[in-house]
């Protein structure tokens, strides 16, 4: 039997064909674009994902035909936070408003004065980011739309829909809506209300590694499967991430550096942390949680000094060399999108401080590393706090492909990393395990291993990591600025 993992990301859909050694066979993957209409906004067609998903299993089955064919289960993965907006005949309504969109910063406020409790339900700050706040916008702002909403999807199970017919979510995902009361797992009643819905408007919940839905005959006999595929419930991007990594047992932690960047760690209940912007969610698994620290613009930091200095990324970073032996003399605040942890604030900007008149193109990109870097050393504090440290990290997403990225990171919070060449098919290859799990109700310990394989190890250096122990105080002083830049 084989099983496919579609990853529904911001930037991209990517699929990964396994067969049940966990080798994988095929992989494909389709660009997505993003729309910014106004300061703040961030949007998506759905439409795009679902014509990007269907290529993406087009491309599985020309790869590998025969293994395709006998695809048993089909598990989704997908950027979270995501609002789409279905009408009576499951049509969005609207463009999907993003995790990364930053206009309802004020609704954030209302919720939690509607709800008092809502971060005990919850276990979470209110956040422009998840999804319970932009509905409260599109209430205020859009009314008509809001009025005619029946359904509100996140991404992945948006696709779900299209793809087998069924409105069903998994509790990872969930968690990330400000709907969920996430100790008991189940949609708050008190939360929905605090946004003018109830129940009705919300998709089933499932745990991850559980079945939830089958492709439509029409489609699979289209697609030339033998029989209509499974799907499991699936996870949220950095669930998915932590079920391909085998981050399932308590304690265990990675890095993931793509478009946003994650701080990880798996928690045997579920442990609440929202005064410093900690996310506390469930985990794909059943009985299992996860708290994270969350940076918006990570990667993504790279990608914008790319198109700004009109050099790829690869360009730039080789100018940089293997092994950096100082800090730049130059700061670099990631605030490109705003800010979850440990500031929540959709208003901070980015900046570059401490340019000269000898600055060069070389300094600036090792600032925008560093900065990213620094963003994440706050994130790690707060997760640490009050609690055993962090021991060491899995590294994964598009980021970690860069050597120098890792021994900046590992210097910088003063932690070993290790990177593995069987993680580079990150969520997608979590999905899958997700989607044989549902098929064939093995235990999670029994397929969840870590990679197989020789890792990259990037240990601290004691001289470098004390100078940028230095060199973050300073960095946090400056970056203070972009708390004046709204």
């Amino acid at each position: 039997m084989t099983y496919i993992g579609i990853d529904l990301g911001t930037s991209s859909v990517k699929a990964v064909l396994v067969d049940d050694r966990q080798r994988v066979l095929a992989t494909a993957t389709r660009e997505l674009a993003l729309s910014r209409p106004s300061p703040l906004w961030s949007e998506q067609k759905p439409a795009d994902w679902i014509a990007a998903a269907l290529a993406t299993l087009r491309e599985l089955k020309e790869t590998a035909p025969q293994d395709f064919r006998h695809c048993a289960g089909i598990g989704l993965s997908g950027q979270m936070h995501g609002a789409v907006l279905l009408d009576e005949s499951d049509e969005p309504l609207r463009p999907c408003i993003l995790w990364n969109d930053g206009r309802a910063a004020s609704e954030c406020a209302e919720i939690e004065a509607s709800e008092p409790n809502s971060r005990a339900i919850t276990g979470n700050i209110a956040m422009p980011g998840f999804t319970a706040p932009k509905l409260l916008w599109v209430r205020k702002h859009e009314p008509d739309i809001f009025r005619r909403t029946r359904k509100v999807l996140l991404p992945k199970a948006y696709l779900r829909l299209v793809l087998t017919g069924e409105a069903i979510e998994e509790m990872s995902d969930a968690s990330g809506t400000l709907w969920l009361d996430t100790g008991r797992r189940d949609w708050s009643d008190r939360m929905l209300a605090a946004t003018g819905l109830g129940r009705s408007h919300m998709p089933a919940l499932v745990e991850g590694s559980q079945t939830a839905g089958r492709m439509r005959p029409d489609l699979a006999r289209e697609l030339g499967f033998d029989t209509s595929p499974f799907f499991a419930g699936g996870a949220g991007d950095n669930a998915a991430g932590a079920v391909g990594l085998g981050a399932v047992a308590p304690g265990s932690s990675f890095l993931s550096l793509g478009t946003s960047g994650v701080l990880w760690r798996t928690t045997a209940g579920f442990e609440p942390r929202a005064g410093s912007a900690v996310h506390a969610f469930c985990h794909a698994l059943p009985g299992r949680w996860h708290q994270m620290s969350v940076h918006l613009s990570a990667a993504a930091s790279l990608s914008w000094w790319s198109s700004i200095s009109r050099q790829s990324e690869a360009a730039l970073l080789g100018e940089l060399g293997a092994q950096i032996e100082n800090p730049s003399p130059v700061l670099f605040a990631p605030y490109l999108s705003g800010k979850r942890t440990p500031h929540n604030d959709p208003q901070l900007r980015a900046g570059f401080l401490g340019l000269s008149h000898d600055t060069d193109r070389k300094a600036m990109t090792q600032a925008v590393l560093e900065g990213v870097a620094f963003a994440f050393r706050d994130g790690k504090e707060a997760l640490e706090a009050g609690t055993s440290p962090i021991g060491e990290a899995m590294a994964i997403g598009g980021g970690a492909r860069s050597d120098t990225w890792l021994a900046i990171l590992a210097d910088v919070l003063n932690l070993p990393l290790r990177r593995y060449r069987q993680a580079e098919a990150g969520a997608a290859f979590g999905a899958a395990r997700l989607a044989r799990l549902a098929c064939t109700g093995e235990s999670p310990e029994g397929v969840c291993s870590p990679p197989l394989g020789e890792a990259d190890i990037f240990t601290p250096h004691s001289d470098r990591a004390a100078a940028y122990a230095e060199r973050h105080t300073v960095w946090r002083r400056a970056a203070e600025v972009s708390h004046t830049l709204r």
